[in-house]
This record gives C-alpha cells, sequence and structure tokens, in this order.
C-alpha cells in the first residue's frame, strides 16, 4: 500500500473498531485450553491434528537499487525456502496427543504435538519433522498448576492462540520480525557467508517450567502465568547460563460459548526479558547482548463481530533482514560482497496492528487488518517503516474446515532518508502479496 492510502487506512480501520466495540476478534484463555484437560472428560489419550496446504504469490519486482540491483528480493519470495515468489506449500501439518494420566493421577495430564509441514520449524531445523510440543500439566496445587517442558510461551495473542483459528494467512510485521525469533550464530556484521539459522524458529515457544492459574469472578476471568525458559527457542539446548522470564497477566469479561470461539472481551498485557549469545562485530566476539519484549492488547468477540488490537515494544536483538534485501548468500553486482541475514543487537523496535471481522452468516467472515512495524527506532540512517493493510475472506465449510484469501497492500520506507534514495529505491521494490490457504483440523 501505497502512502497516498495511509490515512485512508487509519481511518477506516478506526471506524471498524469502534463499530466492532460498540456492537461487538478471538476471545478464548490460551493458558487453560492448552495447558489443561477438562476434569473428568478427557481420556487418556485423544489423537488430534490439522494440515494447512497453501499458496502465496508476488509480481516478483527485482530489486531496483543497490549492489544486488536487478537481483531477486527478498522479501518477495515465497517461505520458507525463499526461492520464488510464486508457490504453493504445505506449510503446516501436525499431529498430536493429549490427555490425562489416567487411571494413576487425573490431576496429571500431557501435551504432545510434531510438525511435518515445510516452514521455519522443519526447513530451518534441518529436519523432515520436529518436535513443537512436549510437556506435563500438573494440577495438584490451588492456585498454581505447574506446567514442564516444550510449549508457548505467555505472550503476545498472535503467538499465544492457537494457529487454527488464526483469522490470517501471514503473521503481523511487528509479531514476524519481534516475536517469531530467528537464531544465528553471528550478527552478521561481517563476510561471514550468508549467516544461516542455526535451527528451527522459536514458533513462540521456549523449554522451561511455568506456573499459572485462572480465577473467576462472577462473569470475568482472570488469569496469570509466570514462566522460567532456556529463552534459545526449540529443539535445543540452552546456549548460556542465563535464563529468560515471562510474565502474563488476562482479564475477560465472559459473555458465553467455550473453547477457542468463546466470546468474551479480553485485556491483557505481557513481558520477557533475557539474554541471547552470538558473535557480534568487527571482531566476530561471542557475547551476550539482553532481549526485552513486552506488549498489551483487547480482543473482542460477540455476534457477528470480532476485533482485536495488541502494541509491542522491543529492546535489543531487532532481526533486520538481509544486505540490500538481496537473497542470503547472493553475491553483489560486482562480486565483491555475499547478502547475510543481520541481527541488531542493541536495536529498539516497536509495532502495532489491529483487526476487525464480520460474519454475516456462520459459513463466511470478511477480515480487515492494519499493521504498523518501527524497526530500528534508535537509529536515524537505520530505521525503516513498514505497514500493511490486509483484506481477507473465510468461508467455512463446517467447525474444522475453512478456506482463507488474503491481499495485502504492503509499503516500507527509510524515514531518514530522501524519497529518491537507493535506500528507498530498494524499499520501494516490495510488492503487495496474494494469499490461499485451505485449513482442516481430525
Amino acid at each position: 500500500m501505497k502512502k497516498s492510502c495511509k490515512n485512508f487506512v487509519l481511518a477506516a480501520t478506526s471506524a471498524a473498531i469502534l463499530a466492532g466495540v460498540a456492537g461487538s476478534a478471538q476471545a478464548a484463555n490460551w493458558l487453560f485450553l492448552q495447558g489443561t484437560e477438562r476434569p473428568g472428560a478427557a481420556p487418556r489419550a485423544k489423537v488430534w491434528g490439522f494440515i494447512q496446504p497453501e499458496y502465496q504469490s508476488t509480481v516478483d519486482t527485482k530489486l531496483k537499487a543497490g549492489p544486488w540491483k536487478g537481483q531477486k528480493a527478498v522479501f518477495n519470495q515465497s517461505r520458507p525456502q525463499l526461492k520464488t515468489s510464486s508457490s504453493f506449500n504445505v506449510l503446516r501439518a501436525r499431529i498430536g496427543v493429549r490427555g490425562v494420566a489416567m487411571p494413576l493421577d487425573s490431576n496429571v495430564n500431557y501435551f504432545f504435538l510434531a510438525e511435518f509441514g515445510n516452514n521455519g520449524i522443519t526447513a530451518g531445523g534441518g529436519g523432515a519433522v520436529k518436535l513443537t510440543d512436549a510437556s506435563v500439566t500438573f494440577n495438584h496445587m490451588k492456585g498454581a498448576r505447574i506446567r514442564i517442558g516444550q510449549f508457548k510461551t505467555p505472550g503476545s495473542e498472535e503467538g499465544l492462540q492457537a494457529i487454527h483459528v488464526f483469522d490470517y494467512i501471514n503473521f503481523s510485521n511487528a509479531t514476524n520480525g519481534l516475536l517469531l525469533e530467528r537464531f544465528f550464530n553471528s550478527d552478521g556484521s561481517t563476510q561471514v557467508g550468508a549467516n544461516k539459522p542455526n535451527g528451527s524458529v522459536s514458533a513462540f515457544r521456549d523449554i522451561g517450567i511455568q506456573m499459572f492459574e485462572t480465577f473467576k469472578v462472577n462473569n470475568w476471568e482472570h488469569s496469570y502465568a509466570i514462566m522460567v525458559g532456556n529463552g534459545n527457542g526449540i529443539n535445543r539446548n540452552d546456549n548460556n547460563d542465563n535464563k529468560e522470564l515471562y510474565a502474563y497477566w488476562s482479564s475477560e469479561l465472559v459473555y458465553g460459548g467455550k473453547g477457542p470461539r468463546r466470546q468474551g472481551m479480553k485485556l491483557f498485557a505481557w513481558y520477557q526479558d533475557g539474554q541471547r549469545t552470538l558473535a557480534a562485530g568487527p571482531s566476530q566476539t561471542v557475547q551476550n547482548f539482553d532481549r526485552m519484549r513486552s506488549g498489551l492488547g483487547f480482543t473482542y468477540r460477540k455476534g457477528k463481530h470480532r476485533a482485536a488490537a495488541e502494541y509491542i515494544n522491543a529492546d535489543g536483538m531487532i532481526f533486520t533482514g538481509t544486505d540490500g534485501a538481496a537473497l542470503p548468500g547472493a553475491v553483489s553486482n560486482n562480486g565483491a560482497l555475499t547478502a547475510s541475514w543481520n541481527m541488531a543487537t542493541k536495536g529498539k523496535a516497536d509495532g502495532w496492528y489491529v483487526h476487525y471481522g464480520f460474519a454475516p452468516t456462520p459459513k463466511w467472515e470478511i477480515d480487515f487488518r492494519y499493521d504498523v512495524y518501527n524497526r530500528l527506532t534508535n537509529s536515524t540512517l537505520g530505521e525503516r517503516k513498514f505497514d500493511t493493510a490486509t483484506l481477507g475472506l473465510q468461508y467455512f465449510f463446517n467447525k474444522k474446515t475453512r478456506v482463507t484469501i488474503n491481499y495485502e497492500f504492503r509499503n516500507a520506507d527509510a524515514p531518514g532518508y530522501a524519497g529518491s534514495s537507493p535506500v528507498n529505491q530498494i524499499l520501494d521494490s516490495l510488492d503487495d502479496r496474494v494469499s490461499f490457504n485451505v485449513l482442516a483440523i481430525f
């Protein structure tokens, strides 16, 4: 989306949110839905899963300036291999089992899930199948349930919610850039090749221990979670002695229903703090760097209306893409440079999104999301601003099968440079994107 449309988009989004709240996103207790089983109703073992094939496409505009001018732009390629601008893919294919430790102890439940799809978990992790979740929850203490293992961390709604009820195909820019963490051995500041990820993306998960509980007061449901984890993502051991701290609170006014599509209004806030270890600077010295993330927002779902908004703040370890927006490993036109993934170890950033959805019938839903990501706000020349307006349409064949179509109007600019500068010409290479997605739960 170009700058001339921004004011219209902001006005339309604000109106949509106000309309949704006045009349009436998802309002669910993800801590309990993912970490516990219903007392007396859960089986010893329930097999479940879902598959999610997709198609994504851009017009594949080539880089308009810079050392890699005329080559493919990384932000116009299809995930996760980034080799083509138009591709069919089985994005997710997950199967798992969950239940209670019957007949030994009904206060103990477990959650296990494996990924067979082609995404940042498997492709980035160097294997066809990767573990996403493996946890055990102990429900013996009133006011403090304990969950241990590998599971979703308490945090942003886009990351914490179940992916099979996510209303869009791609995450908002701030969630993708700041919370879907990539792990590297280097910050990419020197010619170290493509500086490839050293394993799976975080998938909004960590390995650790969590204490959580929910308290009901009339129609309100208040939940908290405190977690200590490795801070090194999934399917790998910790790489330093510093542990990650997570804190979360939500208060939800419940209108009715149950499960992932329960109707209600939820207010939430979260905080995450830890350190990351990697080689950095001209000498590529291995160092520890602080990494903080925090956010707050709300979700609302009632009748035909859905709405949500969230603000995200970040300090340290900001993922900044590739050199010149070229494909990682691509050699510059003069043969002197190799494009590398980069990390601003002491950078700052923030972003936000607003969402409104309307379901005129049980079969159809129309969605609109506007999101903004301000990257490297502490650097005049390094700052980049991304904004995307996403139009979405969902058709529900039944409660477990749906198709989603998205069109993203994407725009980016470098406010510290003139509009005609090579940097802004590179960002002007960013294409709009169309996506098609089918999801089936079993």
